[in-house]
């Protein structure tokens, strides 16, 4: 009866997936993504009031939410399920902590506002760019094809879902250490706001420009605009805006052990989703080997 029930409900779910519209699919994701976020909060109180250690909860309840994205992920067979959870946990998470820890200095609030300017960014240009709940971004489908189903779900849940996590509650560290800054924003702390809302405006441009250079020319590779002066302008400005806020963090605190938290991120992007991207484009696009000479990494 169990295994009848189970695959009556991953029939429906089945189906659901191929009639889902981008907008049912866009109101499936934020459910997915409420119900992971109120399941971590449960688990939060209930696990700091046993250990008494906020930073430890905040990381068990920061894992338990992506192994629930990841669920949800194998339910529709669909890694991509989890794209958004890069730009949503950070501001919520510095938001919520601002009323567990009742802090609202100003280093704090410049914290909200760097980190809520660059998360309402990359989830919109993932809107923007998702086109549904049956559609799996390009390099989860190569995975899911060219390994055995066995290793394909390992390097799912630890490489496209868990690392992804760990890298961004790293980088994330700093800037939760502030929030027991006892002193006041000072100019280093505002250079730091500027770079990151900088970065995060980078972001927006590189990626603007290359939607609209992809729609005029397609199969092409972007060499307009920032794209003409490096060849990951959207992953140069990612890569900043978590150095902004290890200088926000460092302006008041100094120079310690945390600064190993955006070298995670930056070794993330430099080893991994860079050579990803970048051996595809020389697969795909015809002449991207002769940019990639002309043209430097990040800027």
């Amino acid at each position: 009866m169990f295994i009848i029930k189970k695959l009556f409900l991953r029939l429906i779910f089945a189906n659901m997936k191929r009639n889902y519209s981008k907008s049912c699919s866009i109101a499936l994701i934020a459910a997915i993504y409420i119900l992971a976020t109120v399941a971590s909060i449960i688990l939060f109180v209930k696990l700091n009031s046993v250990l008494n250690s906020p930073i430890w909860s905040l990381f068990c309840a920061d894992v338990l939410a992506t192994i629930i994205v990841w669920g949800f992920g194998l339910l529709y067979e669909n890694v991509s399920v989890y794209d958004p959870y890069w730009s949503v946990f950070p501001p919520v998470a510095f938001l919520l902590w601002c009323f567990f820890t009742n802090t609202w200095s100003l280093p704090v609030i410049l914290i909200l506002v760097a980190s809520w300017y660059w998360g309402i960014r990359l989830t919109r240009n993932w809107a923007i760019t998702f086109h549904g709940i049956a559609h799996e971004d390009w390099r989860y489908t190569k995975y899911r094809e060219s390994q055995h189903p066995v290793v394909f779900h390992l390097i799912n849940f630890f490489g496209l879902n868990m690392v992804p996590t760990l890298v961004v509650f790293a980088a994330m560290l700093p800037g939760l250490m502030l929030y027991e800054a006892t002193e006041t924003a000072n100019v280093i702390t505002w250079i730091g706001l500027i770079v990151c809302l900088a970065s995060a405006t980078i972001q927006l441009i590189a990626d603007k420009q290359i939607h609209d250079f992809r729609d005029a020319h397609p199969g092409q590779y972007c060499t307009v605009g920032l794209w003409k002066h490096g060849r990951h302008p959207n992953y140069f400005g990612e890569v900043q805006f978590w150095w902004g806020i290890w200088i926000m963090y460092a302006s008041l605190n100094g120079f310690n052990w945390f600064i190993l938290c955006p070298i995670a991120m930056t070794a993330l992007f430099l080893g991994i989703s860079i050579p990803l991207m970048e051996k595809r484009q020389l697969k795909n696009k015809p002449g991207y080997a002769e940019y990639r000479k002309k043209t430097r990494i990040l800027i």
